[in-house]
């Protein structure tokens, strides 16, 4: 355990210092402090009342991103977050999702997938090569001192195109990809929450980065919708409430949404794939896994 906090440690200061600060400062960022976020994920409901409040654990950023960046003095924001999702039971075995880790989030104003995508490729060759040379000893304990760094630019693939080519759902297609490919590759076009934006004809500018050696989704992202009428009519496509998301449709309302790309990353997944672990629960102590009692 020590030295999977040793790894993780040093990938956190690798994040929070150089590859992500470097990476960023071109883009005049700022580090911003997290908040509730109300999400469409499929989790058990950890709303709570207080002092007349309906407050909500912070599940993701990505809408807080796109408020913070209505600021007429930022051009990208970033944040190392705490996140709480309460899964659901169909995630018990998952040898992947905890339902307390930490998120990487980081957002771009004004970008597309074709600026973001690139960054995050450089993003992760920094943070490789800075663990290899960092905990090189570390490594070696868990056999990954050949863990190779990563090539640009990864392959892309699309899930319209993936599914049925390698498996009949999203979920089998991305699995086979994983296990198939030698290292980490995009996945692009999911079907998912509001905010993505979407084509007329269905098409979601939105991308996956995966692991390869079976170890799945690592970092997700998306450029983001901005447009009050769009964002409301997705929001009812999905059964959901404006209200939900007030200050969010408020903004839109107004026109103050930026068009923003960005994506979040797990840092918990990373290290497992770094330390080459299957089981996520060994990288972190006292680690929270769906459904599943927890020592504390």
């Amino acid at each position: 355990m020590v030295v999977f906090m040793e790894v993780l440690e040093k990938t956190i200061e690798k994040i929070k210092s150089q590859s992500l600060r470097d990476a960023l400062a071109v883009q005049s960022s700022v580090v911003v402090s997290p908040i509730s976020d109300p999400l469409a994920h499929t989790v058990v409901d950890a709303s709570i009342g207080y002092y007349g409040q309906k407050l909500q654990l912070t599940k993701s950023m990505i809408l807080h991103k796109q408020i913070a960046l209505v600021s007429p003095h930022l051009d990208a924001v970033y944040i190392v977050s705490p996140n709480v999702r309460l899964e659901t039971e169909d995630l018990k075995e998952s040898d992947r999702h905890l339902i307390e880790f930490a998120q990487v989030d980081i957002e771009f104003k004004h970008g597309d997938k074709e600026k973001f995508i690139p960054f995050m490729e450089d993003l992760m060759v920094r943070i490789f090569d800075g663990v290899k040379k960092e905990c090189g000893e570390e490594l070696e304990r868990f056999g990954r001192s050949e863990l190779e760094i990563p090539k640009r630019p990864f392959k892309r693939f699309e899930m319209k195109k993936a599914v049925p080519n390698y498996g009949r759902t999203p979920r089998e297609a991305e699995a086979a990809l994983s296990e198939g490919e030698g290292q980490m590759f995009w996945l692009l076009d999911h079907v998912r929450e509001f905010y993505d934006r979407e084509e007329p004809r269905g098409y979601y500018h939105n991308y996956d980065l995966i692991l390869p050696e079976g170890y799945g989704e690592v970092a997700s992202g998306a450029e983001r919708e901005h447009e009050h009428e769009k964002i409301l009519k997705k929001i009812a496509e999905r059964g959901q409430k404006p209200k939900e998301f007030g200050m969010f449709t408020a903004l839109a309302e107004r026109g103050l949404l930026s068009r923003t790309v960005g994506a979040g990353f797990g840092v918990e997944r990373l290290v497992r794939y770094l330390c080459g672990v299957k089981e996520i629960e060994q990288v972190v102590p006292f680690a929270k896994k769906p459904a599943t009692p927890s020592l504390l």
